[in-house]
């Protein structure tokens, strides 16, 4: 392992009895226990972790914090978490193994009366009412073009109902519905309602018979 977890509040409370030169000690057999993952043999430990002027409290440490075996000095707490450490990697190994072993199905499976997919897929897109509404013949294209670029600026959708409302406010004022629609563009407004031109001449032709 080339990482561990540390608890300071742990390790102070286990370890404020030590002087500086045990207390290191301490931490570089920790080092070299995690690092090797193997248990620690007496003979020239002191040596390995860079403290052969120290060997006694070395040893001194190693007696106190490590559990003597034929194998030799080993740690419970720090074993418990290689396994831990050992069994993740294993882990990961088996599902990397998994995904570079297993070939990509490139047969698709099909389901008794089931629509393939490309067909779904493939399907021309519905076009949106709510959104997308035919330009009236009585509208140029133009015209027609700068309201709908118009609305959507305001956030405010083009639906049959509002072009419906604009149409029958036109006609209540004795306009036509492009010069409403351009009324609209002109003066910024969301819609158009009768009431608002009503004191003022029109900007643009009325409709023929109407005034």
């Amino acid at each position: 392992m080339h990482y561990f977890p540390f608890h300071i509040g742990d390790y102070k409370s286990h370890t404020h009895h030590l002087s500086i030169i045990e207390d290191l000690a301490y931490r570089r057999l920790l080092d070299h226990y995690y690092l090797h993952e193997v248990p620690i043999k007496q003979r020239d430990i002191a040596r390995q972790i860079g403290m052969r002027d120290y060997e006694q409290e070395v040893l001194s440490v190693l007696n106190e914090f490590f559990v003597s075996t034929n194998d030799g000095f080993i740690n419970p707490k720090a074993d418990k978490i290689i396994s831990n450490y050992q069994a993740m990697v294993e882990a990961g190994k088996r599902g990397a193994a998994k995904r570079w072993l297993t070939p990509p199905d490139t047969h698709p499976i099909t389901l008794p009366n089931a629509i393939p997919i490309a067909t779904i897929n493939h399907k021309p897109k519905p076009i949106n009412t709510a959104t997308e509404v035919a330009k009236p013949d009585e509208v140029s294209k133009e015209v027609w073009q700068e309201f709908v670029t118009h609305r959507k600026a305001k956030k405010a959708r083009v639906t049959p109902l509002v072009i419906d409302g604009i149409s029958a406010q036109a006609a209540k004022a004795g306009w036509t519905l492009e010069n409403a629609l351009k009324e609209i563009i002109v003066r910024n407004w969301q819609s158009f309602n009768a009431d608002w031109v009503k004191d003022s001449k029109a900007t643009y032709t009325p409709m023929k018979g109407i005034l």
